[in-house]
């Protein structure tokens, strides 16, 4: 295997180099990524992350928080989680400027669709998917304001960079201000506005709350972790049908659909197995889907065309997918 390439989980994913590794907040560190020979990175819009494949076959992924313009650079930043499964720590302490690692993507589960107005509410790590969004919405001269709220300001990353754009940007540290007044924001549904909003689960679920009378397009969220679920609709085995291989699987409890697809030999891209980053969307062409994913919207569960498959399951006893 070269230079070029990182081995994870049996696929290969292009090695990038850490240029940069700077400490931007209390725990926070953001990376810079170039490619070993300064070619050109392939390009991301707002709301995009990447996977960072690390030694051991952990895969992690981080929002893009550049500038989208630079072609030859991407900025992640990574909280070190004390209680996570060894990604961030890794990031932290041993990954150096001149090493390699391998990156997957960028995709983008989180767009910035077009409006004249939004509002951006973010929570500590939060505010990296929304920081190129800031900068899309300053190009255009969208109307937007920012509420970042954190523990307190040593915790909070890219004040400095967010200084810039003035009183459109409200930072509320809780050891200062409380928790951010969602009802002063979001008490009054309007039409004209988007919403986009990432942080920790308390204030999604809040949010979600809030924004309950709003028209349903105006909110978009994103999660860092898994969605609470309700229990599963059916706890019994099902088949699932591989379409292009016109082969069928048995799908068993306690058995994922993506397990049980690789054991006809059938190679689904996965990363956080939690429904959270998208790695593994496959097309479903007939059967009901049982959604457990934490990125779907109300109207494309709807829509049955889709599933993540690491955590998703039937309502009946057969789906068909396009695999």
């Amino acid at each position: 295997m070269g230079v070029d390439e990182v081995g994870a989980g049996g696929s290969h994913a292009p090695a990038l180099r850490v240029t940069a590794k700077e400490t931007v907040a209390e725990g926070v560190v953001a990376l810079e990524l170039a490619h070993p020979d300064g070619a050109r990175l392939p390009d991301w819009t707002p709301g995009a992350h990447i996977d960072l494949i690390l030694p051991g076959g952990l895969t992690r992924q981080y929002s893009l928080c550049g500038d989208r313009w630079d072609a030859y650079r991407y900025r992640v930043g990574v909280l070190r989680e004390p209680d996570g499964r060894g990604g961030s720590a890794y990031v932290h302490d041993r990954l150096r400027v001149g090493d390699s690692v391998g990156v997957g993507g960028p995709r983008n589960n989180f767009p910035l669709v077009p409006s004249d107005n939004y509002l951006f509410i973010a929570g500590g790590i939060g505010i990296t998917p929304l920081m190129p969004m800031l900068h899309q919405a300053d190009l255009l001269g969208a109307e937007w304001s920012l509420v970042y709220g954190g523990r307190h300001r040593g915790s909070m990353a890219f004040l400095g960079e967010l200084a810039r754009y003035g009183d459109r940007v409200h930072v509320v540290p809780e050891d200062e201000r409380g928790r951010p007044d969602l009802d002063t924001w979001l008490g009054e549904p309007r039409d004209d506005v988007r919403v986009y909003c990432c942080g920790p689960p308390g204030l999604l679920d809040a949010v979600d709350t809030a924004c309950a009378t709003w028209p349903a397009p105006a909110l978009r969220t994103e999660r860092f972790t898994a969605r609470q679920q309700e229990s599963q609709v059916r706890d019994a085995p099902f088949e699932v049908v591989l379409a292009r291989r016109g082969t069928t699987v048995t799908v068993t409890p306690g058995v994922s659909v993506l397990d049980a697809v690789r054991t006809a030999h059938v190679d689904v891209l996965s990363s956080c197995m939690r429904g959270t980053c998208g790695t593994c969307a496959t097309g479903v062409l007939d059967g009901v889907v049982d959604h457990r994913d934490s990125l779907l919207t109300d109207d494309e569960r709807a829509a049955g065309d889709c599933m993540f498959p690491c955590v998703s399951r039937s309502r009946g006893d057969r789906l068909v997918l396009d695999l």
